[in-house]
């Protein structure tokens, strides 16, 4: 069992002591509730993960206090995602974390990034991943590793020629513009996603500084099927694989890139930006 199910199972148990303790068999409970007595059965072993509006009609149905509601709640949260400290992923270098990545591309059939101030590492070229992970690694004080994370992040690029598979990257014009690296490795980064944009499983969006946002997002996210989302933050990484919250970020997914510029445009306004660098 993984440890997600387990969490579920877990909390499902405490919801049915609950629901015990006030004394109603399940159905009563759910005839109480106005729900499906099935919906109970899926809370109740874990096969369902609750919502905090679950978890406030399921106390209040079972006449338990407001603390033991609040206790639930916040437990839930907990619950629903993974949280993973850059501390730890990375006490090893980057490239461990590189492979990680590349386990998970593999075994996905498409995959949608959001990077709104950075070129996505699948897209990167040697030079760029070299800048980036020279910043990381002085950051987080980690041992220097790049030339190895570098290589890692190379072979896992492979993946792209895979025709089984599908790419959407959105990316932020100001991720276009960062100077990460010299002038002259931007350069050819820009030019390397101009190559890249051209193949067939690859859709490139570009998020203009000017785009009217439907949804604002402060940091970058990758979806990964519609089993889990990965969110990077300057602190960690967190993954999200309940329905409800992956179907939150593909809706804001699709949201931006509605607002970005694609096909042609989105050449166009890479070939703009290109200009501009070499100006």
């Amino acid at each position: 069992m993984s440890t997600s199910a387990e969490a579920r199972a877990q909390f499902g148990g405490r919801l049915r002591q609950l629901r015990e303790d006030s004394g109603q068999t399940g159905r009563e409970f759910a005839a109480r509730l106005g729900w499906a007595a099935s919906k109970v059965s899926r809370l109740e072993h874990g096969k369902q993960t609750a919502t905090p509006h679950d978890v406030t009609a399921w106390t209040a149905a079972a006449g338990m206090p407001t603390a033991v509601r609040d206790e639930l709640v916040a437990e839930l949260r907990q619950m629903r995602f993974e949280y993973a400290a850059w501390r730890r992923q990375l006490q090893r270098g980057t490239a461990a974390r590189q492979r990680a990545s590349a386990s998970l591309d593999a075994s996905t059939q498409l995959v949608r990034a959001f990077e709104p101030d950075i070129i996505p590492g699948l897209l990167q070229t040697a030079e760029y991943a070299r800048c980036v992970l020279r910043h990381v690694v002085a950051f987080d004080a980690i041992p220097d590793d790049v030339e190895e994370g570098v290589r890692t992040r190379l072979r896992r690029q492979a993946i792209r020629y895979d025709r089984s598979k599908y790419f959407r990257f959105l990316v932020g014009e100001a991720a276009l513009r960062y100077r990460v690296c010299p002038l002259p490795v931007l350069r050819r980064q820009l030019d390397r996603l101009m190559v890249l944009a051209g193949l067939d499983n690859v859709e490139l969006g570009i998020l203009r500084l000017d785009a009217e946002l439907p949804i604002l997002m402060l940091e970058g996210f990758w979806i990964y099927d519609e089993r889990l989302v990965r969110v990077e933050t300057l602190s960690a990484e967190l993954t999200f694989r309940e329905p409800y919250d992956v179907e939150r970020y593909i809706r804001a997914f699709e949201a931006l890139w509605l607002a970005a510029e694609q096909g042609e445009k989105a050449t166009a306004a890479l070939g703009r930006i290109t200009r501009e660098a070499d100006a």
